[in-house]
């Protein structure tokens, strides 16, 4: 349950479901079909312990172990693992319809266990039910007719659950990445030097002032002093500008978009990206305009062009 705000509603996501309509953010569960579990007792106290040796307790079970991420917790004397691969979820919840804006938190059919004594129904073909303690895909048409199904709301959502990367804040490769923690470092870094230079010795910095004036009588004077301190902060307001625009134009950079070319000078910025679809470049134009970039265009099927005006 969500104590924080507005509820969010739950919705079930399972292959070849109908195309749906979101408006609004929704909590994601999902059914087996997306993830394989696990059920062991262990001799271990927390999670992250738990979570390191979930990969050896999954051997010869998946078909693949690239890009597989584990999610642990613990059930009564059982410890759940739980593995999946948060790339294909997030491709097959946007080809069922849903916008990459309007996924929330996502779960698991298996955390909501105590609810599924009775069936929850996938569609006309597939139900949702618990039996021995996993929640199991079954044919609707194995259960007794007219039978009592669950209905999904917010007070079935589980405590903890998963965020998908690609979408957040966009999807950056681990390139783009480290790029930008190095640039924010950069900037820690000259932040922390200035500090430190700004509790340095009052004396001192007077001392080096008056010689400063001394080489230079022309700053003696507070107009020109002023004037530079103008100039200087024009400068400044528009670098933060500059960096204030990269920021939004990385957030741009989901799974499916990539950066061709990037160009910036004192008048303007522009930036083209490569799209893998139609669809995907009409909606990061529609991404980038709600952002505020107004000259955002297609250039071609799968080009996206934006440009800055500073």
């Amino acid at each position: 349950m969500n104590f924080l705000g507005k509820s969010r509603g739950l919705l079930a996501v399972y292959k070849n479901m109908p195309q749906n309509s979101l408006n609004e953010t929704t909590d994601i569960l999902l059914s087996p079909q997306f993830y394989t579990m696990k059920k062991e007792q262990l001799p271990i106290k927390y999670a992250f312990q738990a979570k390191k040796i979930a990969p050896s307790l999954f051997d010869n079970l998946l078909d693949s172990i690239e890009g597989i991420e584990y999610f642990v917790y613990k059930s009564g004397e059982n410890w759940i693992f739980i593995a999946y691969n948060p790339d294909e979820i997030y491709d097959s919840i946007l080809k069922e319809g849903i916008k990459a804006e309007h996924i929330g938190k996502i779960f698991f059919a298996q955390q909501i266990l105590e609810f599924l004594t009775i069936p929850l129904m996938l569609g006309s073909n597939e139900a949702l039910i618990a039996i021995d303690g996993s929640v199991t895909s079954i044919p609707q048409s194995i259960l007794q007719e007219n039978i009592r199904s669950l209905t999904l709301n917010s007070n079935m959502t589980p405590r903890q659950g998963i965020t998908l990367n690609s979408t957040i804040s966009s999807i950056l490769s681990k390139k783009q990445s480290y790029i930008l923690a190095s640039i924010f470092f950069l900037f820690t870094l000259i932040f922390l030097v200035e500090g430190i230079k700004n509790r340095g010795n009052s004396n001192q910095v007077q001392q080096e002032l008056e010689k400063l004036l001394k080489f230079n009588p022309s700053l003696q004077s507070e107009y020109t002093r002023d004037s530079i301190a103008i100039k200087y902060r024009t400068i400044d307001k528009v670098e933060r500008q500059k960096r204030d625009y990269i920021k939004s134009l990385s957030e741009l950079i989901f799974k499916g978009v990539e950066v061709e070319t990037f160009m910036m000078n004192n008048k303007n910025l522009s930036i083209r990206f490569k799209c893998d679809s139609t669809k995907i470049a009409k909606h990061l134009v529609s991404l980038a305009k709600k952002a505020g970039f107004n000259l955002a265009k297609t250039l071609t099927w799968n080009i996206v062009y934006i440009e800055v005006r500073l």
